[in-house]
């Protein structure tokens, strides 16, 4: 039981750093805070110890590479994430460990119980479905808010986010550019707290997003409705705008509740025949 234990630790501690290059430079605010301290604990050729100050940045950069390897299907749904093992591994105190778990759980990516501790939240089809639902209401209010509020340049950038997006085959790439994409569209709209909202929800939405990337006709389906979307902003056609971003978040969140369904009914047991009690020929003893 304890090499059970430790080989679960240290495969933990490996997926940790296997994303720690990525989330840096994904988050690259906290890029420049994380120097890195040689150990003589090395494991397959990582560090045995991180330095991060301040604490809030301490927190947040473990809360972002967390969330970067549970968006990237490293970190699996169930899985459970031990304090004490992270701590242990980027050289804190368990303070920032628990902040981290604590903005995490109310952005949806972990759950943590009493007596249980925290695991990674499980894919639900129900609330795949709902937020999407969310971001259609509100994303159909920022829309309208913002499209007379447009310029040349505001219009220019969302041109350069589509067509990154456009071009993007990456999926962590994709979403980045897609993000920006409609967050562009919004941002003429001047609402900064309306804007807080869709941008919890866009990353609360992001590993459910992959679902849909995984497959190549629903981006392209995607792409194009990007595009007229931009067209009908350009045109400053109100009802157009909001009809399209509506249809567009309703329908995403609908095909990944039926992605997600399909899957568990696919993963879920299927329960034994019984074989069915043969009749004794004639002449045999019971």
């Amino acid at each position: 039981m304890l090499s059970v234990t430790l080989d679960i630790s240290c495969l933990f501690l490996y997926i940790i750093f296997d994303v720690m290059n990525k989330a840096t430079a994904r988050f690259p605010h906290v890029a420049s805070q994380v120097p890195v301290a040689a150990g003589s604990g090395e494991v397959r050729g990582f560090p045995a110890s991180v330095t991060l100050e301040p604490r809030q940045s301490t927190s947040r950069m473990i809360a972002d590479t967390l969330r970067l390897a549970i968006v990237e299907g490293v970190l699996l749904p169930g899985m459970p994430l031990r304090q004490d093992a992270v701590a242990r591994q980027f050289s804190v105190s368990a303070i920032p460990v628990r902040e981290a778990l604590r903005q995490l759980e109310s952005e949806g990516w972990v759950k943590v119980e009493t007596h249980k501790g925290a695991t990674v939240s499980p894919l639900l089809a129900d609330e795949a479905r709902e937020i999407y639902e969310i971001r259609a209401a509100l994303e159909s209010l920022a829309i309208g808010l913002a499209i007379e509020h447009h310029t040349a340049d505001s219009l220019a950038q969302a041109e350069v986010c589509l067509r990154a997006a456009l071009a993007e085959s990456e999926e962590a790439l994709y979403v980045k550019h897609n993000e920006a994409f409609h967050l562009s569209l919004y941002q003429p709209a001047g609402r900064p707290r309306l804007m807080e909202l869709i941008d919890t929800l866009h990353r609360r939405g992001e590993r459910y997003l992959r679902l849909k990337l995984g497959r190549p006709s629903h981006k392209a389906q995607s792409d194009q409705e990007h595009v007229a979307l931009l067209a009908a902003v350009r045109r400053c056609d109100r009802p157009t705008a909001q009809a399209l971003v509506t249809e567009h978040l309703l329908n995403t969140g609908h095909l990944l509740h039926d992605l997600l369904s399909a899957k568990l009914a696919a993963d879920s047991p299927k329960p034994k025949r019984r074989r069915a009690k043969q009749a004794p020929t004639p002449g045999s003893s019971n």
